[in-house]
């Protein structure tokens, strides 16, 4: 490697003690770690049995292609190592190499050292090798192969020569011009990330004590007017002189913390909401624990969304309210739209938002590779013995879904250059992650991801069976081009089920940073048609593209045919009194 000076032995020899003593912890906490089932860990021995099936069944009938990718590779492995052994006789290794576009291959070494290069020119073939002989199987069904093309990349990501420290130069160079500091600096990241979590590892994304909620995050004013045991319902307080008659409930997920749209001032949704003069309420959810095994879909239903559209209703005197609901929050508040309409009181709904909302499962992203029968069976026997689906496990799925942004990246940030996490509002409320219900994580997945209930009309809550179709209240639906949690694709083909009046939105970016993308930055824009959402390839060719961010139409869309001809409501009223300041406590509760 290049312009790296001597280590200082005596330093590094103290810093080589002390790894040996954080070992010592390493090996003292990992004992100690709780056990659950294997079956969370991996894909069941189906779907390898299905997968090896199928490619045995591939090289019987079309041996050709295997053999060609195996050759392929045989024959690229050994030009690679002639073409290094003549470029280092000639000295034609590159003095200036062209930066890589894989973030992971920055470093001048992998094109100026011999060993570097040869490991990744290696890799990358290996890579391209692996896709090759496993895509497009046709002994597979689509969604078999859909889950083999996910674990073969998992693999692939996993043996990255970057994630290890003898493969890595960033690592190693920064190892010896720190004598050995930096390595030790990213055990003890390591030993305190295992402690702090008992099921197992988990790298932190972002410093926990950058920021504290209430204090820098959730710092909108307002009060919490009312709780029961699943919710706290905040009621923010006004910033202008008349206020939207209608009032707006926001009902946010419960898989995380209804922060994520009041981190700061400058992106807040609820502080740009208050500004334009609505009377805004949120659910803040409980993190539940063993206590509320007995907690369903059905739960969060009545107890949760219905209870809250009630007391909203109650506080300001109105008789129907606008309501926003996100990712799972969303696919709830079609519930409630749906059973209302069952019940005849669809008439409390004045209009209906959904933020990156699932109601159509059958297409569920990649977070249907993991919805396969051995993990489905690990979940049940985990919330069998606990009662509830720990935050660890959700949190870990969810980042194995971008394992090479979330997982390793951060990894070896933090592991083997030593480096503290940053400070990063949005990482920091990701880590902040909730535990489930054992009943409500079992039934979500199987009745609507696996199951598909909901769409099909065949979904039963409360004695009602909730059809979409029936929706008539005008929706005005918000997705991300590039959600990895809820594809566009399926969020527009069940907005498409309802009746009535419907506008879509898609937006740039992801699940998280594509609707909390302030109108005062307007960094991501978004596509916008007139045409009703019916086929969502045709939808997005037609749709036209706007450089600001949709809570500009979104605002347009909530104040039309209305004025803001009420006074300010305070927080609370003599029957619902303040019974604590925003953010309130239940969001102060951490995971386990």
């Amino acid at each position: 490697m290049t312009n790296t000076k001597a280590p200082d032995q005596e330093v590094l020899e103290k810093n080589l003690a002390k790894i040996n003593d954080l070992t010592e912890r390493m090996v003292a906490t990992m004992s100690k770690r709780k056990a659950h089932s294997p079956a969370l860990e991996s894909p069941d021995y189906q779907f390898y049995a299905k997968a090896a099936a199928a490619y045995f069944a591939e090289m019987m009938s079309d041996p050709t292609r295997i053999i060609e990718a195996q050759v392929g590779y045989w024959t690229q492995s050994l030009k690679n190592w002639s073409n290094i052994q003549e470029q280092i006789a000639k000295g034609e290794l590159k003095a200036e190499p062209e930066p890589s576009a894989d973030k992971r291959f920055k470093n001048a070494n992998w094109e100026k050292n011999p060993y570097f290069k040869l490991i990744k020119e290696q890799y990358l073939l290996a890579s391209q090798t692996v896709e090759a002989i496993t895509k497009d199987m046709a002994h597979l069904p689509d969604r078999e192969q859909e889950k083999v093309n996910f674990f073969a990349k998992q693999v692939v990501d996993m043996f990255a020569p970057t994630n290890f420290l003898a493969s890595n130069p960033d690592a190693l160079e920064k190892a010896i011009e720190t004598n050995g500091q930096s390595l030790v600096d990213g055990l003890e990241n390591f030993v305190a990330d295992l402690e702090s979590n008992q099921q197992g590892i988990a790298v932190r994304l972002a410093d926990p004590d950058a920021f504290e909620v209430g204090k820098d995050l959730a710092t909108t004013q307002g009060a919490v007017v009312f709780q029961n045991r699943m919710f706290q319902l905040i009621q923010y307080k006004p910033t202008t002189d008349r206020v939207y008659k209608k009032p707006l409930l926001i009902t946010p997920p419960w898989i995380n913390k209804f922060y994520i749209l009041d981190l700061r001032q400058k992106n807040s949704l609820i502080k740009y909401c208050v500004d334009q003069g609505h009377t805004v309420f949120v659910i803040s959810w409980v993190n539940p624990d063993a206590g509320y095994s007995d907690c369903g879909f059905d739960t969060y239903l009545e107890e949760g969304l219905l209870t809250a559209i009630n007391n909203v209703l109650n506080i300001t005197g109105e008789k129907s309210l606008n309501v926003a609901g996100y990712c799972i929050g969303g696919t709830l508040l079609a519930c409630a739209a749906a059973y209302l309409t069952e019940i005849g009181e669809e008439s409390k709904l004045n209009k209906i938002t959904f933020f990156t909302t699932m109601t159509d499962f059958r297409e569920p992203g990649e977070l249907g590779n993991f919805l396969e029968p051995g993990f489905l069976k690990g979940i049940e026997a985990q919330v069998a013995q606990t009662g509830y689906l720990e935050s660890y496990f959700m949190s870990r799925t969810f980042s194995y879904l971008r394992a090479k942004d979330l997982v390793y990246a951060p990894a070896v940030r933090s592991y083997m250059m030593g480096e503290a996490p940053p400070a990063f509002d949005l990482l920091q409320w990701n880590a902040d992650s909730t535990n489930l219900p054992g009943r409500m994580a079992v039934e979500y997945l199987k009745k609507l991801y696996v199951d598909n209930e909901l769409f099909k009309g065949e979904f039963e809550l409360l004695g009602k069976k909730l059809r979409l179709a029936a929706i008539e209240t005008p929706i005005f639906a918000v997705s991300t081009i590039q959600d990895h949690i809820a594809p566009w694709q399926s969020t527009f083909r069940g907005l498409a089920k309802v009746r009535g009046e419907r506008t879509f939105i898609l937006s740039e970016s992801g699940h998280i940073a594509g609707i909390v993308n302030p109108a005062s930055t307007d960094k991501y824009g978004h596509w916008f048609n007139d045409e009703p959402p019916r086929d969502p390839e045709f939808w997005k060719e037609t749709a036209e593209f706007v450089q600001e961010s949709w809570w500009h139409k979104w605002s347009t869309w909530l104040a039309k045919n209305e004025k803001q001809a009420v006074k300010p409501r305070t927080p609370g009223t003599k029957a619902y009194p303040a019974l604590e300041l925003a953010p309130g406590s239940y969001v102060l509760k951490p995971g386990v």
